[in-house]
């Protein structure tokens, strides 16, 4: 269950695509459901309404791409009678009742009842530290829902090691990374010459998921820590781009001083084979990460880098632990400061096929769908 259909732009479609090819690679018979409240926003149309006629066109292309049609439904619980597209409502309910598992991707999918017939219901949190911090702080509505869960994993993989300062209070959280199917990424293509470090980012998200903590603001943004390290290009001697919506011109003007290439992400939001084609074109990627995740030091990596490093273009990208477990050398490069950024773009540019190799190795072996998703049900017990 996730919102692929509800919010049908690229890098969501992919993360749950992920999960759908990487379960059916295990023999899984693979349904996916939306049955939410969240009115669907479109992305062509930038609006959002309690129509769903573009959440199920997509999703029923997508079933036809990634073969599973007829195993598809879009649920609008927000409407009167619950109507649905794909799979009617006693389908799926009778799914919810005889699955073996339901996986709540990205944690986004509100219990309703038909759903709590199921105690098999595992929760996947893409966005580590909201929700850990709100345990802390004893929010009830937060604790019910998470303990509602017959297994709890998230991509922060030191939330719960003692390298990661909110505690536990009793909740066990395994760690997972994000599936990839890598053959999905594979290009025999070498980057063209004119190629640059690229990355795609959503640049107005600081307030939706913000908190404070023990006295200290974290945000679940990127902008302020890209700013931190707008200075990166022209340090590194190299040109970057980044296709994001920046509205405001003193920010861009920064950027485009500091040797910065500035795209509109519009079109590749929209068709997921252009943000793939983009990512298999670019030199590599150069990006930051969120406050939260660098400052919480909470093991979370990107999935959107985990599919440059599949298309064998090498990873720069803001440490906040995740080398402890992978990375932090060839094809994978952390940094926390302007000095290791330009460090790491002239090891890449010394020998991109090693780096280019690595890159795809890492791919292979951290994040390909089989091995995450096998580790994962044999963990919750499925």
């Amino acid at each position: 269950m996730g919102f692929m259909g509800s919010m049908p732009i690229a890098g969501v479609i992919w993360q749950h695509v992920h999960y759908v090819v990487g379960l059916q690679q295990l023999v899984h018979d693979v349904f996916y459901i939306e049955d939410s409240a969240r009115l669907p926003y479109n992305p062509e149309t930038f609006e959002v309404n309690n129509e769903f006629d573009y959440a199920a066109k997509v999703l029923d292309r997508l079933a036809g791409e990634f073969d599973f049609k007829n195993r598809w439904a879009f649920c609008a619980r927000y409407l009167k009678n619950n109507p649905t597209a794909g799979l009617p409502l006693k389908k799926i309910r009778r799914l919810y009742r005889d699955a073996d598992a339901i996986l709540n991707i990205c944690g986004t999918q509100e219990f309703n009842d038909d759903l709590l017939k199921s105690d098999r219901i595992i929760y996947v949190e893409s966005d580590p530290g909201v929700e850990q911090i709100k345990i802390d702080q004893g929010v009830k509505s937060t604790i019910d829902y998470l303990s509602r869960h017959h297994a709890l994993f998230t991509f922060g993989e030191n939330v719960g090691t003692k390298k990661f300062p909110v505690p536990r209070h009793g909740f066990k959280w395994h760690a997972t990374r994000q599936p990839i199917v890598t053959h999905l990424w594979k290009t025999n293509r070498v980057p063209k010459r004119a190629a640059v470090f690229t990355s795609i980012a959503n640049w107005s998200t600081s307030g939706l998921k913000d908190i404070t903590w023990r006295g200290r603001r974290y945000l679940w943004s990127k902008s302020r820590e890209f700013l931190r390290f707008a200075a990166a290009p022209k340090r590194a001697g190299e040109k970057f781009e980044l296709a994001t919506n920046i509205q405001d011109l003193c920010a861009r003007e920064k950027f485009e001083r500091n040797g910065w290439r500035l795209v509109s992400p519009l079109q590749m939001s929209i068709d997921y084979w252009h943000y793939r084609d983009y990512i298999q074109q670019s030199k590599g990627e150069f990006t930051a990460a969120k406050d939260q995740y660098v400052r919480l030091n909470t093991g979370w990596f990107s999935d959107r880098s985990a599919c440059y490093l599949a298309a064998g273009r090498p990873v720069i990208t803001q440490e906040t632990g995740f080398t402890k477990n992978y990375g932090g050398e060839a094809g994978l490069l952390a940094f926390r400061s302007l000095g290791e950024i330009a460090d790491a773009v002239k090891k890449i540019n010394a020998d991109y096929p090693k780096h280019s190799g690595a890159a795809r190795q890492i791919a292979r072996e951290i994040f390909e769908a089989e091995k995450v998703l096998k580790s994962l049900l044999d963990r919750a017990g499925i």
